[in-house]
């Protein structure tokens, strides 16, 4: 990973990755202008998915959610340049592409601060035809092999002691090749300890449960116990 430093900004990147300009690559007009767009998603505003000369990736601005966020929207209380969201969530991704953990390469990151507050951008690899497990469970079911891998990749995770705040099943995603990705990482972090790894594997299991029951998503207690055999397997 390397750093540039300003008076008001901090970049972080992989240059192994990104062969473009770190000055630019946060902004989609580069991109657009470049003809080098592939897609977007809509959520909380618009994530880019662009094609850079190494890999293709996913470009996102943070912003905010809920009540507050409609007061403000992106901008975040700063306390420190490694403690801002972009520095957080691209260095827990390094530390989960290092341990095994299947999840989107960091590419860059960027915090620019604006006197107490800052606001920031995030750019990773884009994970080729992927789809996420819901979308996925509409159609079709899902095989025993896949639910043990889905528990032995969170298993993966959580013996990194890293703790995903909202592991739902929108948020795992098998490719082509059948193997499973864990995506979404913005405000998880590192905990110490073993009982939150319980409540993290509840809070996936109410997903489903919700999911079945919303779209009719096919999911039973067998598929979970294949799920929970691949997460004890050491």
């Amino acid at each position: 990973m390397q750093q540039l430093t300003s008076r008001n900004q901090r970049i972080w990147f992989a240059p192994e990755l990104l062969a473009e300009d770190p000055q630019q690559c946060f902004d989609p007009t580069f991109w657009q202008q470049q003809g080098r767009v592939i897609g977007s998603a809509q959520g909380r505003g618009t994530t880019w998915f662009v094609r850079g000369d190494n890999i293709e990736m996913a470009l996102r601005h943070y912003r905010r959610g809920g009540l507050f966020g409609k007061l403000v929207e992106d901008a975040y209380w700063f306390t420190g340049w490694d403690k801002t969201r972009a520095a957080e969530e691209f260095k827990l991704l390094n530390k989960l592409t290092q341990g095994g953990v299947r999840v989107p390469r960091p590419v860059a990151a960027r915090a620019i601060r604006q006197g107490l507050t800052y606001r920031a951008d995030l750019l990773v690899e884009k994970i080729p035809a992927a789809k996420d497990l819901v979308a996925l469970l509409e159609r079709s079911v899902l095989p025993k092999e896949n639910w043990r891998a889905i528990g032995t990749m969170i298993r993966k995770m959580h013996d990194l002691q890293v703790c995903h705040t909202d592991l739902n099943s929108h948020n795992v995603l098998l490719d082509s090749k059948q193997q499973i990705w864990l995506i979404d990482f913005d405000k998880c972090y590192e905990q110490a300890g073993e009982k939150w790894k319980q409540s993290n594997l509840a809070r996936l299991h109410r997903s489903f449960v919700k999911e079945q029951g919303k779209r009719g998503i096919k999911f039973d207690a067998q598929c979970w116990q294949w799920l929970l055999d691949g997460y004890s397997v050491n």
